[in-house]
């Protein structure tokens, strides 16, 4: 208990996503939630390393319970289900799910959280704790601060609450 299933070598992104798009019939057909999903595959961004190859998009009537309590019960399953068809390291990231643009909506409030944070570090030369989050979230505070060259990021603390610290550059 506590281990992750090994990954399966040599299998396709694809071929994962077929497994993945099964695993996920099979869960919405048992779980009673009236909801239904597309695969789009994304064009890559000025940044690839930050954009998805896919995106699973769920629609339907309990979208919205999908979404609840800054959308849990969408990154539980997105979690579930990339752990059960055993994406490989390299591959996370790639596979994404959405409902309703929660992603991209949630990215821009990040990265504006992270620049008025910055702001008050640089302004009061204090330390700036943020909420915990995603390990996926820090990253995209991390990166939204990378090229400012009067604060630095940190995460500090362990598990869910693990959180990104922005403190003042070194002079």
């Amino acid at each position: 208990m506590g281990t992750q299933p090994s990954p399966l070598p040599g299998q396709s992104l694809e071929s994962r996503l077929i497994a993945a798009e099964n695993l996920l019939r099979q869960v919405i057909q048992h779980s009673g939630f009236d909801l239904s999903f597309v695969v789009r595959k994304e064009s890559p961004s000025h940044d690839a390393t930050d954009t998805p190859a896919y995106v699973v998009d769920f629609t339907g009537p309990d979208q919205d319970v999908l979404l609840e309590k800054n959308a849990a019960l969408l990154d539980a399953l997105e979690s579930v289900v990339l752990k059960a068809i055993r994406l490989e390291e390299d591959q996370f990231g790639k596979i994404t799910f959405d409902c309703r643009d929660w992603r991209r909506l949630r990215v821009e409030e990040l990265k504006l959280m992270a620049q008025v944070a910055a702001e008050r570090v640089i302004e009061t030369g204090e330390p700036f704790s943020l909420s915990p989050m995603s390990a996926r979230e820090r990253r995209i505070i991390h990166l939204a601060l990378k090229d400012q060259p009067k604060v630095r990021t940190q995460s500090d603390g362990f598990g869910p609450g693990r959180k990104v610290v922005i403190v003042p550059a070194a002079k």
